[in-house]
């Protein structure tokens, strides 16, 4: 589909992984699935359904390095529906995985950014011939988990055909995004031989920037930030969640305040389809490069809104912990 030279584009993205914690805890594979993936009814078959009720596009990143412990079959399970509902499947790397099936433990490396180059191409290479087997097509972009990204690992792209990266996120700069960009870039940009997509941002204060991200931001401030882009013309904006955001934070039930936001947003996206096209990765190649962009100005009142709204979601979904 060929999008007005007037819209700005919504890269809707949703990292999609088995975790750590679930890990640790001594849980199996399906039990980490059930929590990570499924999530409370919240996780990514609820979030497709939203996605095909509103007609938007999604990119799920995920991870396939889990297959170094549990086998293949749980990276299957997620890619499989996610391509079934016609959406985008691209490269998710969370590095512990490796240290983890080497044995290493605690001392597991969580920082893709801890390796040296070798080590990150040999990473990536394994994670994209996991993805591929576990029925994916070749990516053609990456996020690296926690955002950890650096010079090196742009390389690692390049020399492996890589095209696009969505690592910086200049309110976790420098570290662990440790890209040798501006924090306050939002727009796409060429560095080093690949097309940089930074994660979107809104000012939270004076030198303060906080990411766009379904949980770290309110219904208001996404609404927000997504009409000052298409306000302002930027070519390009990028949202961030994950397969299990919308449960609450032991995954054992869903957060229906959250779960609302992602429902206005996805209404939102549906009502504003013109000016605000969702799109994958895929759709990308006339995505003009290097534009002026500038993130959402703070607001005293809507960043007080916002903590308001955070400290009663705690108090009433995450109670219990």
């Amino acid at each position: 589909m060929k999008i007005g030279c007037m819209a700005t584009r919504v890269l809707l993205t949703v990292d999609t992984e088995l975790t750590w914690g679930h890990y640790a805890r001594g849980l199996s594979w399906q039990e980490n699935f059930a929590r990570s993936f499924e999530a409370a009814g919240v996780g990514v078959p609820f979030q497709l359904e939203m996605l095909e009720q509103y007609g938007l596009k999604a990119c799920f990143f995920v991870d396939p390095m889990p297959a170094l412990i549990y086998g293949i079959e749980p990276v299957r399970r997620m890619v499989a529906p996610i391509l079934e509902a016609g959406q985008e499947v691209q490269l998710h790397l969370h590095s512990f995985w490796k240290d983890l099936a080497e044995g290493k433990g605690k001392d597991s490396r969580f920082e893709l950014t801890r390796f040296d180059p070798d080590q990150q191409l040999e990473l990536i290479r394994i994670a994209r011939a996991l993805l591929v087997e576990a029925g994916a097509p070749p990516p053609v972009a990456f996020r690296s988990g926690s955002y950890a990204a650096d010079d090196t690992t742009l390389d690692a792209l390049v020399a492996l055909g890589i095209r696009y990266d969505s690592s910086h996120n200049g309110s976790h700069h420098p570290w662990p995004s440790a890209l040798s960009l501006d924090p306050a870039l939002i727009s796409p940009v060429g560095h080093r031989g690949v097309v940089e997509v930074p994660v979107g941002q809104l000012e939270d204060g004076p030198g303060r920037l906080r990411h766009l991200q379904l949980c770290a931001v309110s219904a208001n401030e996404l609404r927000q930030a997504l009409l000052h882009a298409a306000d302002e013309r930027h070519p390009l904006v990028t949202l961030v969640s994950h397969s299990f955001e919308l449960a609450t934070r032991d995954v054992l039930k869903p957060n229906c305040f959250l779960r609302r936001r992602f429902e206005r947003l996805c209404a939102l996206l549906g009502a504003e389809r013109d000016r605000l096209p969702t799109a994958h990765f895929a759709e990308l190649d006339d995505l003009p490069l290097g534009g002026a962009a500038t993130p959402l100005p703070a607001h005293a009142f809507r960043r007080a809104r916002r903590m308001a709204q955070q400290a009663w979601s705690n108090a009433w979904y995450e109670r219990s912990l």
